[in-house]
């Protein structure tokens, strides 16, 4: 039979508020991996609590964490999970009951709800946000678009009907702040991959981004909680599109600056080219040699 002990996954850092609950929900898989990018608080310290396999690797991005994480595994099946994540115990049944026979199935994918100002999210763009998280390690690799990644699987993919339990934003606030930061990755990600920005990534976009989110996704329907977040996310699409235009507008300049830097002549060689007696006037001539003993 192959081989279908399941690794956790996990990457953190400076989350000693989640990470409890998010290994807690983990202790049925076989293995625990922890992949820490330098916490100051005691994130690490709660971690080996539960698994001695906890290890340090500086922050490369979401994606390529995603897979030094995945790297350290040794079993055949990854888990990759989020600090602020967890398991649901029907999800954590459903996949128990699943491994209990063989496995013909590369991949599974199961729904995601996030807990946000106090209330379950069940509508909108962020739900059911079902996510590929459990894959044989010889079949899949995390890839996507900074810092949204995706796990990519080569072969059949089953979805499951448990859900993964997502703690997300501790506040409007802490919400603006992490939209402002996975704008400017985004952005930035975009820009050095050759896109460039249309007038319709402002005017177009955001507008449809909240109608998608707040009516066609009944997000309407989570309350005053549905309109922030459909509000926040087309926020959010303006500003990446924003930032984009913004490089373009820096690289723009740098570019005008270096050219003009290499245009411009120097004050000797303007004056040499007016009156060539300049270009030896810095030039000294050998001294006679002195006669005296």
């Amino acid at each position: 039979m192959l081989n279908q002990k399941i690794s956790a996954c996990v990457m953190t850092l400076n989350e000693e508020r989640n990470i409890r609950r998010c290994l807690e929900s983990l202790t049925w898989c076989d293995e625990i991996v922890v992949i820490d990018s330098g916490s100051t608080d005691r994130t690490v310290e709660i971690c080996k609590e539960y698994t001695e396999r906890v290890y340090f690797n500086e922050w490369e991005g979401y994606i390529a964490q995603r897979n030094v994480c995945r790297d350290y595994a040794l079993n055949n099946w990854v888990l990759v999970m989020d600090a602020d994540e967890e398991i649901s115990d029907p999800l954590r049944d459903e996949i128990q009951a699943v491994f209990s026979h063989e496995v013909h199935y590369h991949g599974f994918q199961f729904p995601r709800m996030v807990f946000y100002l106090g209330k379950w999210i069940r509508h909108g763009e962020w739900y059911p946000d079902t996510k590929l998280r459990l894959f044989r390690k010889d079949k899949g690799i995390t890839g996507g678009n900074e810092p949204h990644d995706l796990v990519i699987v080569d072969g059949p993919v089953r979805t499951l009907k448990g859900r993964i339990l997502h703690y997300t934003y501790d506040s409007i606030t802490d919400h603006l702040q992490t939209m402002n930061r996975f704008s400017s990755i985004s952005a930035k990600d975009k820009f050095d991959g050759g896109r460039r920005f249309k007038l319709s990534d402002v005017v177009i976009r955001p507008p449809f981004r909240f109608f998608k989110g707040y009516v066609i996704k009944l997000g309407f329907l989570d309350g005053l909680r549905g309109f922030i977040i459909a509000s926040v996310s087309a926020f959010g699409v303006a500003i990446k599109y924003s930032k984009l235009r913004e490089h373009q507008w820096e690289a723009k300049r740098l570019k005008s600056e270096a050219t003009g830097a290499e245009a411009k002549p120097s004050a000797n060689s303007s004056r040499a080219a007016v009156d060539p007696s300049v270009a030896t006037s810095s030039t000294k001539l050998p001294s006679t040699p002195s006669n005296q003993a």
